[in-house]
């Protein structure tokens, strides 16, 4: 006698006692919402009024406190504590750096910068707008792009001008620069 496949849908629900336990629920998940239930009894079962629930694992990883596991804070990298979504002191240090200018777009999350045209009133014939892109956790210097445009006045308009790649490079050493400085404050206290 040979299997043969079935085409087409199966009327009827179809039971399978390694693992449905006749209730539509998988036994690999019961057993495993059990097992989770049984180590955290065990792991309670220790925890009296006296000591408010306090139990240290002896990987240090985890705490209960209080009833609830806690993930350690000491465990993280000092970059991974932020609550944004890149590199805090990059984050920082191009606000402070641009701070002079008018922005438009901050989006910590994407770790983007734009600043509005900005013409430094020593030359109000020239003007500069800016693009900080942060794109990693990490203090890297490849983490942090900048996009510079820059505009001439002629005959009464402003017309786009080539910006000096070394313009950019210098504002991309001052912005490092200080994030560096900000990471060792942080954490020299």
């Amino acid at each position: 006698m040979t299997a043969t496949p079935v085409s087409g849908p199966v009327s009827g629900p179809v039971s399978d006692p390694v693992s449905d336990n006749g209730f539509g629920r998988p036994l690999l998940a019961l057993s495993a919402r059990a097992g989770l239930a049984a180590a955290l009894a065990v792991g309670l079962a220790g925890c009296t009024h006296g000591d408010h629930g306090k139990l240290h694992m002896s990987d240090g990883l985890f705490h209960i406190h209080h009833h609830r596991v806690i993930r350690s804070a000491n465990v993280l990298p000092p970059t991974d504590i932020t609550t944004i979504g890149v590199n805090s002191f990059l984050w920082r240090a191009s606000l402070d750096t641009l701070s002079f200018m008018p922005l438009v777009q901050t989006d910590s999350a994407g770790g983007v910068i734009v600043t509005d045209w900005y013409a430094n009133p020593g030359n109000p014939g020239e003007r500069m707008k800016m693009t900080v892109t942060i794109l990693d956790k990490d203090l890297r210097a490849d983490a942090l792009r900048i996009a510079a445009s820059r505009q001439v006045a002629q005959n009464g308009m402003w017309v786009d001008a080539p910006v000096q790649a070394a313009t950019v490079q210098r504002l991309e050493d001052v912005i490092l620069t200080k994030a560096r400085d900000l990471r060792r404050g942080a954490i020299q206290h």
